[in-house]
């Protein structure tokens, strides 16, 4: 599996665009599966760290996810007390140290989490293709805007 978040730690140390020209990083990491606590409401997906660097991050994606997709925004994982520490653990973090407002989408675990029986034909193709709407409406609008989203003071 992976060994930590080396791939954007590097990128974030050495950007093809500068990090100060970059306005947000939406990553999506495991987005075509449904957790165990959703199992009976599979229209859902989690959010983490849209509010944590931007107001105007989450307030668009909350937006543009009532306009378009209509899902569950799940917030389980966004507390900052959160024992699985989901925030620190994806490669959005690389960016979000540097100041860079951020958004993890993210499925929740399941029984294959990490393990070689994570197999494809286990994604859910249609929540796929929701999910990824979502997140297609919200860096449209942010490419579109007339001014950068604010950060938190």
């Amino acid at each position: 599996e992976e060994k930590g978040l080396l791939g954007s730690e590097f990128y974030s140390e050495n950007p093809v665009w500068p990090l100060e020209k970059t306005i947000a990083n939406l990553n999506i990491d495991m987005i075509g599966r449904v957790d165990p606590l959703h199992e009976d409401q599979d229209q859902y997906i989690y959010i983490i760290g849209s509010d944590r660097l931007s107001m105007d991050l989450h307030m668009i994606n909350e937006q543009v996810n009532q306009l378009y997709t209509q899902m569950e925004l799940d917030y389980k994982y966004n507390s900052p007390d959160d024992p699985n520490r989901f925030y620190y653990r994806s490669d959005h973090y690389n960016f979000a140290r540097y100041n860079i407002p951020i958004i993890f989408y993210f499925n929740g675990t399941h029984a294959d989490y990490h393990q070689p029986t994570d197999t494809v034909e286990k994604i859910r193709f249609d929540l796929l293709k929701k999910r990824t709407d979502l997140i297609f409406h919200c860096t449209w609008e942010l490419a579109n805007r007339e001014e950068r989203i604010r950060m938190k003071q």
